[in-house]
């Protein structure tokens, strides 16, 4: 790792090192870096006076924030649209991708309701079918799923969380864009619990459209997100939501009255606007400081807390591991089951450690400026009786 996680927290994270309280709940909500706080402090002064606006503030923003969510998933800053959340980028493809009467798209049990319940209404509006494989034990049925891409002639569409946000199962993007783009199936991802915490190449992948909040792991404001739309995909698919930008009639201000309903040819033709300038400007931040450490070097420190929960569940036989042992089928999200839940939880909680409670689990989700000794801490009051 090439990063000092002391120096980063003492210019980013200055409340961690004060002990006051131990974060390890990332997979809700993601703190904010210092300079993403200094960015929300001075932009919103200008808007809380209008006068002091500049004209960089507004649309180069918006262009900023494209481009650094572009280059965190390796992809060109045209493919990216901006959301304010995961759910709207969800509702983007289940909306506008192409399928039909007595088609299958195809899911996995066990999935955040966010990937779910549009999936739900947008089939049965179509009259296709949204399936939702049973679980192999606790985690996805992956060669089930595999199986149904290969041989399903139903299945037009997939879509799964790439990160389960309960268990932290990782699917194997690469293997099932290659088999989905083999059959001419498309593939939708629902990213919010993996970006930030591992490496990502979306092209690589083959992924269709992938959806991502940023107030996650990213460390961004709460309202913020992107989605990414493969570029050959996008001037195939019609916007089902219709934002007064996404055509480039718009573009000049003195003259609106001049109607051409023609979109863009890029991601922007899915944003509706307007959008808060001032938190995404925020997110560019907060992802700018991913790129300058490094997401491989990040990817590497979030992976080494699950080999250290990992080798502390071995060696306390009565803590469940529900998160893969395998580390190519994790991220960042650890999930332990133990013996007594409620009293686990409220340890931690007494102990002003920050957690979730997720499906009969203890969930931990220690991200790049967290330390060994504060996982170490957190382990010991689950394994405490």
């Amino acid at each position: 790792m090439s990063y000092d996680t002391g120096a980063l927290r003492a210019a980013e994270f200055p409340w961690a090192p004060r002990g006051e309280a131990l974060f390890l709940d990332h997979a809700s909500t993601g703190p904010l870096p210092q300079r993403t706080r200094n960015v929300i402090a001075d932009a919103g002064a200008r808007r809380a006076e209008p006068f002091r606006l500049r004209a960089e503030d507004f649309f180069p923003v918006l262009e900023r924030a494209r481009e650094r969510a572009g280059r965190l998933i390796g992809a060109p800053a045209g493919s990216i649209a901006l959301v304010t959340n995961t759910s709207h980028g969800v509702n983007i493809a289940a909306r506008t991708l192409p399928y039909g009467v007595g088609d299958v798209v195809l899911s996995t049990a066990g999935e955040f309701p966010a990937n779910v319940y549009p999936w739900m209404a947008a089939t049965r509006a179509r009259g296709a079918e949204f399936r939702m494989l049973p679980l192999a034990g606790h985690l996805p049925d992956e060669a089930a799923i595999m199986r149904a891409i290969e041989s399903d002639a139903r299945v037009k569409g997939v879509a799964l969380s790439w990160v389960s946000y309960w268990s932290g199962h990782r699917f194997d993007l690469a293997a099932i864009g290659a088999a989905c783009r083999k059959r001419g199936i498309w593939l939708f991802v629902d990213a919010i619990q993996g970006v930030g915490a591992v490496e990502l190449d979306v092209v690589a992948a083959q992924v269709d459209i992938l959806a991502c909040g940023a107030q996650k792991w990213l460390c961004s404001p709460w309202g913020t997100g992107f989605c990414y739309v493969r570029p050959e995909l996008i001037t195939q698919l019609e916007p089902a939501e219709v934002g007064w930008m996404a055509q480039p009639a718009t573009a000049d201000f003195r003259a609106f009255l001049d109607y051409d309903a023609s979109w863009f040819d890029d991601a922007r033709r899915f944003e509706v606007v307007t959008l808060d300038f001032v938190n995404f400007g925020a997110m560019a931040e907060s992802i700018g400081l991913f790129l300058e450490l490094g997401v491989r070097d990040v990817a590497a420190h979030v992976a080494s807390f699950a080999a250290q929960a990992s080798a502390f569940v071995a060696a306390n036989p009565a803590i469940t591991l529900l998160t893969p042992a395998e580390p190519s089928r994790r991220a960042g999200v650890l999930a332990l089951r133990p013996p007594d839940l409620d009293a686990a939880s409220q340890r931690l909680h007494d102990a002003k450690v920050f957690h979730s409670v997720r499906e009969g689990c203890v969930r931990l989700a220690p991200h790049f400026y967290n330390t060994p000794a504060e996982l170490g801490r957190a382990l010991e009051l689950i394994a405490a009786s």
